[in-house]
């Protein structure tokens, strides 16, 4: 169980593993494996179980049906839920990873040697520019 929300681990797979993001789609995905498998983590990537779904009201019985002057073969069916976009769940081994603290803590790199900025890692930025500090940047 972890201490508060910022540092959540669980077991991937098997293997007990600090949580890095969930629900998160399959470019995002590929993108932080890169990242972290570069700054030399192991990366365990698994399917996120479904969303809960409210449950689908039954259709009307036909004597419903013929109260409402239709035609008793003419009951209207619901349409079935759509389906929930697939995401997964990223961990990495050491769970002692936290990515607030790998962040802010300057410890990830990117393969062009620039320290990992948090623009960068919500992929807002295509380069990390980390050479202004985030608070002397003018927005």
């Amino acid at each position: 169980m972890p201490i508060n929300k910022n540092h959540e681990f669980e077991e991937l797979n098997g293997v007990k593993c600090a949580i890095v993001e969930k629900n998160a789609n399959a470019e995002r995905v590929t993108f932080l494996k890169q990242l972290l498998e570069f700054n030399k983590y192991t990366v365990i990537v698994v399917a996120s179980p479904p969303p809960k779904l409210a449950p689908v009201p039954a259709p009307k019985p036909v004597a419903a049906a013929e109260e409402n002057n239709q035609p008793a073969g003419n009951v209207t069916e619901i349409p079935s839920a759509p389906s929930a976009p697939e995401t997964f769940t990223v961990g990495v081994t050491d769970v002692t990873f936290n990515p607030t603290n790998a962040i802010f803590g300057r410890l990830l790199h990117t393969k062009d040697g620039h320290v990992v900025t948090l623009a960068y890692w919500h992929q807002e930025e295509s380069v990390s520019d980390d050479e202004v500090p985030y608070y002397e940047k003018k927005s």
